[in-house]
């Protein structure tokens, strides 16, 4: 089902942009940053969640469960791709599903230990369908970007440079042991931040049993582990941003890591990662129409050194974010839809 796109302003850009810059920084400090008042800051979010148009989820790392990430393109039968891509995208081990070539391919990720068999990854996922024409698969190797200035910020005015720097200068550095799994305990605390990745500290207390200060504390060393992280869920043909595009390109090795690093930072880029295969570099573009991307083609990649092949994949339908399904075109906790 199609909805009227979502008109919004500068005041809800800024918002925005500061969420995905801090997901979970109090409305007080946003409206600090943004320019706006501490009421006018929650609002504003309060209505973008309402509307559907935006979540914001907390998340286990795979790697904690020993679990990297795979790049899958499915191809099948148009006249049956349907009801397959709707199974896979219910499964909790496939995130960010998409219908794409005109129906005829499924792009997704699935969560699978690095060390398993190419054809046992598939054998777990794929139901036995003669629909399914084609597979490949591939490892994601490595996301490029940092929070702040990695996101697609294509909706509208976003932060300066500075207003990002006053939101991300506390972040903790990357953990540099060995990731922990949660405990059992964790369990409610996780799944409460899953649903909605801002429930209060009070809130989580309660789903608990804790105190706020046992919450408090056990959500700061879930985060500087890296065993928990935050992701702020849009969609952007909401946002008015009905082209969405998925770049397979080849790079040459001594350039991927450049190359991967400037993608990233284009305001039309939603994700850019170095995955193995005959395309080393995958990424999500997001523009308002055709010939808007075909702009960003010839003038910002276009741009980049080292691209020496590339192909596209044209999104038709967005199925499932990491941790949110899109139903009747809005995101949806997975067990709600």
């Amino acid at each position: 089902m199609c909805q009227t796109p979502l008109v919004i302003d500068h005041v809800d850009s800024k918002i925005l942009h500061a969420l995905q810059c801090a997901p979970r920084l109090p409305f007080r400090h946003i409206a600090e940053v943004t320019g706006v008042s501490e009421q006018t800051a929650a609002r504003r979010y309060h209505a973008l969640r309402r509307s559907g148009v935006m979540r914001v989820v907390g998340l286990v790392n795979p790697a904690v469960h020993g679990k990297a990430q795979w790049v899958a393109r499915i191809r099948s039968r148009p006249d049956r791709v349907g009801p397959l891509a709707d199974s896979l995208a219910k499964r909790p081990d496939i995130a960010y599903a998409n219908l794409a070539s005109g129906g005829s391919e499924i792009i997704c990720m699935i969560r699978s230990p690095v060390e398993a068999e190419r054809d046992d990854i598939l054998l777990r996922q794929l139901p036995r369908s003669a629909s399914v024409l084609d597979v490949s698969i591939d490892l994601l190797l490595h996301p490029f970007g940092e929070t702040g200035t990695s996101e697609w910020t294509g909706y509208g005015d976003g932060l300066t440079p500075d207003q990002v720097r006053q939101l991300t200068t506390d972040r903790p550095p990357a953990p540099a042991g060995p990731l922990r799994p949660p405990t059992d305990e964790d369990a409610p605390l996780l799944e409460a931040l899953a649903e909605d990745g801002r429930t209060t500290h009070t809130r989580l207390a309660e789903l608990t049993g804790w105190s706020n200060a046992r919450v408090a504390r056990r959500l700061e060393a879930l985060e500087t582990s890296g065993t928990l992280f935050y992701d702020v869920e849009l969609l952007p043909e909401r946002l008015g941003h009905a082209l969405n595009a998925t770049l397979w390109l080849r790079v040459s090795p001594a350039r991927l890591a450049q190359a991967g690093e400037a993608l990233a930072r284009h305001t039309e880029v939603a994700f850019a990662g170095a995955i193995s295969g005959h395309h080393n570099l995958m990424v999500s573009v997001i523009c308002r129409d055709a010939e808007d991307f075909y702009r960003y083609l010839t003038t910002s990649v276009a741009a980049i050194d080292g691209i020496d092949a590339y192909e596209v994949s044209i999104r038709v339908r967005r199925l499932k974010q990491a941790a949110s399904l899109i139903f009747h075109g809005r995101l949806v906790h997975t067990t709600l839809a």
